[in-house]
């Protein structure tokens, strides 16, 4: 039975199951880059909101570096993340499937010392891409368990350089008293503020690539701008947070600290650095051959601009889950472009895959799409998109202009184009569509593991004053 509509019109869609062959037929753009491989440079912000860059609207400050990426390639203004957590994202983009296949995904995030994490025998967005022959590198967080058992060089990663935990003082690089900046299986220590360490090894890394050769695809994702508050000028604050003791009034989680200022100079230091991550790729030459993504794992934090959404972090509606999303592949994106369809974190392992001319796993088949044909200017199929999160038993649906959202008991029904800050609830005036997605997320739900032990959380009044009415 046809949804409802208020006035959409249907576009003509590509079939799901098309080969690298028909997308280049369909595509003269995907055609010409189909003979040679691109390398990848995949950079993921931490908790950054929707409209923190200036490009997609914030005008405390300025962010020359990504706006000029936004003007050389595509801006997407419906980029979804997979969670509106970080672990459950990351699971989702390593596997290119939905989180909630694996125990690890449904961790809301994973906790320390749990004896769960990312299984190495699961092919991964690394490993596949490793099997054509790139050389993977992984530069920041990894979140997706520990060792001796979970490890990014058991994953499909020949390089690990970074944090396993999920956030860090970025002076200290300690979490809760203990530090957690690795070399591969090594714990190491370094002196610097987290964001420029995590540039310098980006900068080494690059050099490298370029002496062996090989195609390669790096993950840089850098852990700013997750909490705690604290910009390159902010060692007294680290400090202070070092000097309490450990778990007292979780001191790393900041509830304490922080500003608009101080959350300026953190995403304007993330742009400054990988500015320089860009400038020497392009200096050694790498650039024309190099997809450049820079994306969010998850919707904003306390400090975020997540406009035109309502939500944060831990929430499903917009502002937890819409990211920004911009795209440089030369040859594909055309410059100063804007992509309107929905893409989500799954989505990048069938894309990148496909570029690199392999296959995805038929014993673990992927969710998400290859979107190349969106980052050339044409169509996605159309489809459904589903996310849950543990905590106030959120569901949420995504089908063209339509959005289905529970949360804390309540349902709703939101045409997110019309009205993206998903005040009018619809589900009264247009009772056929809310029931057929309410039906759909709970036949995809019964597809997917549910475990009523799995962590989660969410902000209460006691911590955030705008969460006045929430008391769990």
């Amino acid at each position: 039975m046809a949804l409802q509509s208020r006035g959409m019109t249907r576009r003509g869609v590509l079939s799901a199951g098309l080969g690298t062959t028909a997308l280049a037929a369909a595509s003269p753009i995907l055609a010409r880059k189909a003979e040679g491989r691109p390398n990848f440079l995949y950079i993921m912000a931490d908790d950054m909101g929707y409209a923190d860059l200036s490009c997609y609207g914030r005008a405390e400050y300025q962010t020359p570096v990504l706006d000029r990426l936004a003007r050389q390639g595509m801006r997407f203004t419906q980029a979804y993340a997979n969670s509106a957590v970080c672990t459950a994202t990351r699971v989702a983009l390593a596997t290119g499937r939905y989180q909630y296949r694996l125990q690890v995904g449904l961790q809301e995030p994973l906790g320390a010392g749990t004896d769960i994490g990312l299984p190495p025998e699961h092919p991964t967005i690394a490993s596949l891409l490793r099997e054509q022959g790139y050389r993977t590198s992984l530069i920041g967080k990894w979140h997706m368990g520990s060792l001796p058992k979970f490890d990014p060089l058991k994953s499909g990663y020949d390089e690990f350089w970074g944090i396993r935990q999920g956030g860090v003082d970025y002076f200290t690089h300690k979490i809760f008293g203990q530090p957690d900046l690795w070399d591969g299986s090594t714990r190491i220590e370094r002196q610097g503020y987290m964001t420029e360490l995590l540039t310098d090894k980006a900068l080494e890394t690059l050099a490298g690539h370029k002496q062996d050769g090989k195609p390669w695809m790096m993950s840089l994702h850098y852990t700013a701008p997750h909490w705690p508050w604290e910009g390159p000028g902010d060692k007294a604050e680290s400090d202070f947070l070092d000097a309490k003791p450990v778990g007292a009034g979780l001191s790393i989680a900041h509830y304490d600290g922080g500003s608009m200022a101080t959350y300026a100079s953190m995403v304007t230091a993330l742009d400054q650095q990988i500015g320089r991550v860009l400038a020497r790729l392009r200096k050694l030459g790498m650039d024309r051959d190099t997809v450049v993504v820079f994306t969010s794992d998850n919707g904003g934090e306390r400090f975020s601009n997540t406009w035109p959404f309502t939500g944060k972090k831990t929430e499903l509606l917009e502002g937890g889950l819409r990211i920004p999303a911009i795209v440089r592949w030369p040859g594909l994106t055309r410059a100063g472009s804007t992509g309107g369809m929905p893409i989500m974190s799954m989505d990048w392992l069938p894309t990148f895959v496909a570029a690199a001319g392999g296959q995805v796993s038929a014993a673990y088949p992927s969710d998400g799409l290859d979107i190349r044909p969106a980052l050339a200017g044409g169509p996605l199929p159309e489809r459904t998109l589903y996310w849950r999160f543990k905590n106030k038993a959120q569901e949420a649906v995504r089908r063209g202009q339509w959005k289905y959202l529970k949360i804390a008991g309540h349902s709703f029904l939101f045409d997110v184009v019309a009205d993206p800050l998903e005040r009018a609830n619809l589900k009264d005036r247009y009772p056929e569509t809310f029931a057929q997605l309410a039906q759909a997320f709970a036949e995809w739900n019964a597809g997917m593991l549910n475990d009523p032990d799995a962590s989660s959380y969410g902000f209460t009044g006691q911590q955030l004053a705008d969460h006045f009415g929430v008391d769990n």
